[in-house]
């Protein structure tokens, strides 16, 4: 797929969940190194003790590194970080959530010293990663509060992608999380991400209602009328192919969805209920950050931890969709560099190639 083989950092996830084990099932597979050089940051501990309980992953032979920047191409490398101390499948443990956090923190630092090209992280549990320094309900939010810009979850399959307008809140706050501005900038970013990381021209975009039948005419809600459907006139206006307010049950039982190139829903369960049943082993990937990150759709699963249990088909696609977006980032920046710049490099090259080539004496 890629000549220079990229670099994906992945991060082991809290190590008594089944980040190990979806990891390690991915890796057995000897295609992935050389589709990508993986650059694991985890315990080694962990990872020799996942593997010994786990069936058909004894061909992984870990390279251990010091950075991303000495992996090996065609090996699967490991960067030791994150002790747990014990390691005790399905118990959420504070130590568990700490070796999360740490093995996080070195990829994203690395990742921003560009030692590796984009990261993939294995779930860690909420409660567990928190701490004095670590206060954040999710991967989403740490991300962009550490490497800036306007994070989106997006959750994306071959048959739908789901972009959310708010994430991990609780039910009570939706409604008065939403307001017209915010739905405006969340279509401006699920765009942007569907032209720059999936290629696609001008993507269609279906907005969610929030309230039930698109709230009725204003019987069941007016959030429709007052919030949502101006924000979709103002985005349209300014470019942005957006329809809506759509109705969560119509859109997705008719069929509707497959109409569109993305869909923006209002809040975390009205995206992801209809996503997970249609695509069970899609990819969570943070949008409008400046670099790379996706995740399996899944958690941290402490009820099948440690059991042989866990299918890695999630994971692989996470490290797939890693590598597809790199690549479509790289492909989009070449399109839309400034012409004159573009033409004195391919000018440049040529001037490369004739020197290259044999002089007749």
């Amino acid at each position: 797929m890629n000549e220079h083989k990229l670099r994906i950092g992945i991060t082991q996830g809290d190590t008594n969940g089944i980040g190990w084990e979806v990891i390690l099932k991915a890796l057995a597979d000897v295609r992935m190194t050389e589709l990508m050089t993986p650059v694991v940051y985890g315990w080694p501990e962990a990872a020799a003790w996942y593997k010994n309980t786990l069936a058909d992953t004894e061909s992984i032979q870990f390279l251990p590194v010091a950075s991303g920047r000495e992996a090996r191409r065609g090996r699967v490398n490991l960067v030791a970080c994150g002790n747990p101390g014990a390691i005790e499948p399905g118990k959420a443990a504070p130590e568990a959530g700490r070796a999360a956090v740490e093995a996080l923190r070195k990829a994203l630092a690395e990742l921003k010293e560009g030692a590796i090209d984009a990261v993939v992280t294995a779930p860690f549990d909420k409660q567990t990663v928190q701490c004095d320094d670590f206060r954040f309900t999710g991967h989403t939010e740490y991300l962009g509060a550490e490497l800036g810009g306007e994070p989106m979850m997006i959750l994306c399959s071959d048959v739908l992608r789901v972009g959310l307008v708010t994430k991990h809140i609780p039910v009570a706050e939706i409604a008065r999380s939403i307001t017209r501005e915010k739905i405006v900038r969340d279509l401006h970013t699920l765009r942007r991400s569907l032209r720059e990381d999936f290629g696609i021209v001008e993507p269609r975009i279906a907005v969610m209602a929030l309230n039930p039948h698109a709230g009725d005419g204003g019987l069941l809600g007016r959030e429709e009328q007052e919030i949502i459907r101006p924000a979709i006139v103002e985005a349209f206006e300014a470019g942005v192919l957006a329809f809506g307010p759509f109705a969560a049950d119509g859109l997705f039982a008719g069929g509707g969805y497959a109409k569109y190139d993305g869909i923006l829903a209002m809040y975390h369960d009205q995206g992801l209920a209809p996503f997970k049943s249609l695509s069970p082993d899609g990819v969570n990937f943070t949008a409008g950050l400046p670099y790379v990150r996706t995740s399996p759709d899944h958690g941290v699963a402490f009820d099948i931890a440690g059991q042989d249990k866990a299918d890695p088909q999630s994971m692989r696609n996470a490290l797939y969709a890693a590598c597809d977006l790199v690549e479509h980032r790289r492909a989009w920046a070449e399109w839309t560099a400034d012409p004159l710049q573009r033409a004195e490099r391919e000018r440049s090259n040529r001037d490369v190639s004739v020197k290259d080539l044999p002089q007749n004496e």
